[in-house]
């Protein structure tokens, strides 16, 4: 175990429960986890989560369901605690009561995941290896009232420390007015909400040539989440909920980078210029986003993004220099394990390697900064310190 401020904490980590994975065995259309002979004439399962996907899905096995395997990767990677998630597509697949009875099922289930895990204990802190993030079912025709009922629930799961959530959302999507009550309940419960991608963008876009699963996850992925934080922008969700907790998968997608140029449109835009009370940049500093980016040059021009966001409150006359260290306390590591797993069994996972490199070479953090994105911004945002 790493000293209490060198923990190193994955939050960006998912699991598909027994529960969930027998459901998607007994599907007979995509989402849904399949049996297929291999060319070797052996039998595999493969899991389907998109329609099309090459290679007719992606080989499953224990690493996907099977606690003990979690945290056999946690031990091979030195990570001390990792807070998990259902995989998408979570249950945007089902209809609204199957959905709601689901979720409290898979909640619970996940509450006992983690709950009866071991511990992690480092100078002063005792705590579990194992946290998570429950579901919320948000479906079409689900009531609000059964929203608010699963956020009570999360809230009241002493392992659960926020709940995940795909980009459509009810009704319109998740600018939709209709889930303010839901947005109020988990700001006033302290969750934290991680926002992740599932469908991607019209397919259409990636043309005829076969580029395999490479344009839609590395593009349409990101591209999805950028669209959908910047409709909750727009809708001025961070303006009536101020404090809400919003943690970007992928660091944000292209957010960032395209954050100014947002700025600029929404102040050429009579329909959205007088909506907001601040400049969009200013936004960014409420957000928080994962390390995921596998590269140090995207990790600091992101914490740079986040810093400046004082100089843009409405009514500021300070334009202080960006200090990018202060931008890389609300940025946070992930593995996004199980997925793109080593070619050999003999690999450590890059998703691990990479990330963690990126992070110790980002030019402007200093020591502490990058002990604070690999745990230490984790272990405060998530309140792992019982």
């Amino acid at each position: 175990m790493t000293a209490a401020g060198r923990l190193l904490v994955d939050i960006h980590t998912h699991v598909y429960l027994p529960r969930y994975a027998s459901l998607l065995r007994k599907r007979t259309s995509v989402p849904l986890i399949r049996s297929a002979t291999t060319r070797e004439g052996t039998t595999e399962e493969r899991l389907l989560i998109l329609d099309h996907e090459p290679s007719g899905g992606r080989p499953v096995g224990a690493q996907y369901w099977d606690r003990e395997e979690k945290l056999k990767f946690m031990d091979r990677h030195g990570i001390d605690v990792s807070v998990v998630s259902t995989a998408n597509p979570w249950l945007d697949f089902l209809p609204a009561p199957q959905a709601h009875s689901l979720a409290s099922e898979l909640n619970n289930d996940l509450e006992e995941y983690c709950a009866s895990s071991p511990d992690a204990t480092a100078q002063g802190y005792s705590i579990k290896r194992l946290y998570g993030f429950g579901l919320l079912p948000l479906v079409p025709e689900i009531s609000t009232s059964a929203l608010l009922e699963i956020v009570q629930q999360i809230s009241e799961l002493p392992h659960l420390r926020g709940l995940i959530m795909g980009t459509r959302g009810i009704g319109k999507g998740l600018d939709d007015e209709a889930l303010d009550p839901v947005w109020a309940a988990i700001e006033k419960a302290g969750l934290v909400i991680f926002l992740h991608p599932h469908y991607g963008v019209d397919g259409k876009a990636w043309g005829d040539k076969d580029n395999g699963h490479v344009l839609p996850l590395a593009l349409g992925f990101p591209f999805e989440t950028t669209i959908a934080a910047t409709r909750l922008i727009l809708s001025g969700v961070f303006d009536r909920f101020p404090t809400l907790r919003l943690l970007l998968a992928h660091s944000g997608g292209a957010l960032p980078a395209l954050s100014s140029r947002l700025a600029s449109c929404i102040d050429h835009d009579p329909v959205v210029a007088s909506r907001l009370k601040h400049d969009a940049r200013y936004y960014l500093g409420r957000l928080y986003l994962d390390a995921v980016a596998y590269g140090p040059e995207e990790l600091g021009f992101v914490s740079d993004t986040i810093a400046r966001s004082e100089r843009y409150i409405s009514g500021s006359s300070v334009s202080p220099a960006p200090d990018r260290s202060s931008g890389s306390k609300r940025m946070l590591f992930g593995t996004d394990h199980p997925f793109f797993p080593p070619l050999s069994s003999t690999e450590k996972w890059k998703s691990v390697v990479e990330n963690l490199e990126s992070i110790d070479a980002v030019q402007g953090w200093s020591q502490a900064d990058k002990d604070g994105v690999r745990g230490k911004n984790a272990m405060e945002l998530f309140k792992l310190r019982e």
